[in-house]
């Protein structure tokens, strides 16, 4: 699976992104997806998980209630809702592709994926 990661840039504080990744290689819908973020001088965080069947999500609290994870197989897209950004949310945005045979498991930990885009920044201005 190889993974494309889109719709990274600068935004102000309020406003909204969309992000999406696009993936090709293999069948698409046996793979739970993530996002993960990396701000300057910090460590990858988990942002937001789906499983391959698009009804189980988790998002770390600190996104909850702002952004939405959502995914269209049909497309081998998915996407993430980013509104009422944060300059905290400045990072560079990974997403992330794990096969995985359940289709309501959702993975929320960087180690369990296999494959990685290749990132895309956002920066937020306050």
């Amino acid at each position: 699976v190889q993974l494309q990661a889109s719709g990274g840039g600068l935004a102000q504080a309020g406003d909204s992104l969309r992000l999406s990744c696009t993936a090709s290689g293999r069948t698409w819908s046996n793979y739970a997806m993530g996002w993960f973020r990396q701000a300057p001088g910090k460590e990858r965080e988990f942002v937001a998980t789906i499983s391959w069947g698009g009804k189980s999500l988790y998002y770390a609290d600190s996104v909850k209630g702002r952004f939405t994870i959502s995914r269209a197989n049909a497309k081998n897209t998915m996407y993430l809702q980013m509104n009422s950004l944060k300059p905290e949310d400045t990072a560079v945005y990974y997403c992330a592709a794990t096969e995985e045979p359940a289709s309501t498991t959702v993975r929320a930990l960087a180690r369990e994926y296999e494959y990685w885009g290749q990132g895309t920044l956002v920066t937020v201005s306050s």
